[in-house]
């Protein structure tokens, strides 16, 4: 076989030899420019279709080497670019190219102009419209919530929807409600609205329900609805001294099926099912527990000033516990407790 251009013997491709069949070939091509959307909003770029965040530079050359296409046959085995800022929202990239083309490495260039166009991802556009597909309703058992209940419930919540966002754009907590009674925290979708009603339920002893209502119809025509999901909060919480059947207990824990108690008198655990849970009566919050100075300590005592009349008092305590110079306290029918 020859070349039919130069005449050279070997190998050819389409009648010509790779000399000829490459020389005056454009290898890879760009288009003259490319447009690389950026969310004026939150700053993520959209590349292939999808909203990440990453920084200009990096963002700018993945949006010139993914509009990048080389000719039939050649496999591209690495690239690399240079970028020039031609002003802030303007950039010229040049791409160097090595590939494989019939079996022979071969090396190609070409450049195309990035400009960078401010737009708002549908989240953000969402976000800044008060878009929301469910409610979360708050709401204390009898009384009023407390502001120690309710900034623990809406940190639980922020922090959990900050977690799920890093890996879903579609997450989001659209805006936070102080109500009588309670708070509201309007969430991104329903699933998320059922899957955060539950794990309050879980992790706090709460009682849910939940509520639709039609809104309208979807572009197909099907019944659209906003959910709403109501969690009762009890009236204890981790860590309160509560009464149970005459007895004075720390709540410990609280699990999907059952509580766990700290019994004062001896410091014995025990567990308490879901359903009795509603017996518990709150008898100091754990933010009220007091904290009385220590006189002395052994294995299993220590010695404190009665936090009201300043008399010394014996009280004991779990052995290995470490007990400095105050120890937590609570007073109940006259009678001073440890609380581990």
């Amino acid at each position: 076989m020859f070349c039919v251009k130069c005449g050279k013997e070997g190998e050819t491709f389409d009648g010509l030899c790779i000399e000829c069949f490459l020389n005056g070939k454009q290898l890879i091509t760009m288009p003259h420019h490319v447009d690389l959307e950026r969310c004026a909003n939150c700053e993520e770029f959209r590349i292939n279709g999808h909203w990440v965040a990453t920084p200009l530079k990096e963002a700018v050359e993945d949006a010139a080497l993914s509009s990048m296409a080389a000719i039939d046959g050649m496999r591209v085995v690495s690239a690399g670019v240079m970028t020039e800022e031609k002003d802030n929202r303007n950039f010229t990239v040049k791409a160097d190219v090595d590939g494989k083309l019939k079996g022979h490495a071969v090396r190609s260039s070409a450049e195309t102009i990035v400009r960078v166009k401010n737009n708002v991802c549908q989240r953000c556009s969402r976000q800044l419209g008060n878009y929301y597909e469910a409610t979360i309703q708050i709401r204390a058992g009898s009384k009023e919530l407390s502001d120690a209940h309710r900034d623990a419930t809406v940190r639980y919540i922020r922090d959990r929807i900050e977690n799920m966002a890093a890996t879903n754009r579609g997450i989001f907590l659209t805006k936070v409600e102080e109500v009588q009674g309670g708070v509201d925290l309007y969430v991104s979708s329903t699933s998320l609205g059922r899957t955060l009603a539950k794990e309050l339920s879980d992790a706090y002893g709460a009682e849910t329900k939940e509520s639709s209502k039609l809104i309208g119809k979807t572009e197909d025509g099907n019944d659209m609805y906003r959910m709403t999901y109501l969690v009762r909060m009890p009236e204890y919480h981790v860590n309160d001294v509560v009464i149970f059947e005459g007895e004075a207990y720390k709540l410990a824990g609280i699990g999907k099926g059952n509580g766990k108690l700290i019994k004062l008198s001896d410091l014995r655990e025990s567990s308490i099912r879901r359903s009795q849970m509603s017996s518990l009566r709150v008898h100091t919050r754990f933010s009220e527990i007091i904290k009385a100075t220590v006189v002395s300590r052994s294995e299993n005592e220590i010695q404190i000033l009665h936090p009201y009349n300043y008399s010394t008092v014996d009280v004991k305590i779990p052995k290995g516990a470490e007990i400095k110079d105050t120890a937590d306290v609570a007073v109940i029918d006259g009678i001073v407790f440890f609380v581990p």
